[in-house]
């Protein structure tokens, strides 16, 4: 308990991803796809044609079904216990909701592309940001922070795109881009060891 309390900002994330589920759950069945458009998920015609481009942002509080939250969830809980102490509050806040925009905005460019359309909802491509942005820190800490190392920042980040590439029904394009979005934020907002220097 002690080290939860640490880390409130995932935990008030993972709360309210849960929070939310559980409302749309009750309220229409959160495997009902209708359902989940009504709720907010994100569908590119109605983004691109009706202009309802908060869709990219509400899309990353929603899950299909039980499995899919606990899957990001749990991954969540697991780096971000280790990253927010490291990055603070407000960036680790930045890097999540950021990040987790900027996949759903290169997954609908490439849905666009291919003119393959589908209703996505989730939080990866925001979890996957705080991979890559934990991947990025582990680097810029001489190999490992905390429990985790380079080396098993890359296998995590490998299987779980080989995961989302081998099985139906995931967005990996949303990994991919939050993945690479949350190095980038890592790298534009983690600054160890820097020192300010003034005029006297």
């Amino acid at each position: 308990m002690e080290e939860i309390k640490k880390e409130p900002v995932t935990v008030l994330f993972i709360l309210l991803n849960i929070l939310i589920f559980v409302i749309v759950d009750f309220t229409g069945g959160s495997e009902n796809t209708v359902h989940m458009i009504a709720c907010g998920a994100a569908y590119p015609p109605l983004i691109l044609e009706e202009g309802e481009t908060y869709r990219l942002f509400t899309c990353m509080f929603l899950h299909f079904g039980i499995y899919h939250i606990a899957n990001n969830m749990l991954v969540l809980f697991v780096l971000g216990q280790r990253l927010e102490p490291v990055l603070g509050k407000v960036k680790f806040i930045l890097v999540y909701l950021l990040g987790g925009l900027g996949g759903n905005i290169f997954s609908l460019l490439m849905e666009t592309k291919k003119a393959e359309y589908a209703v996505s909802a989730g939080a990866s491509g925001a979890v996957f940001a705080v991979m890559g942005a934990m991947l990025y820190v582990v680097i810029r800490s001489r190999g490992r922070i905390q429990d985790i190392s380079v080396r098993q920042m890359m296998i995590m980040a490998g299987f779980s795109l080989y995961f989302g590439f081998t099985s139906t029904g995931v967005d990996n394009a949303a990994h991919v881009g939050g993945l690479v979005c949350g190095f980038i934020l890592a790298a534009l907002l983690y600054h160890p060891g820097k020192v300010s220097g003034r005029r006297i």
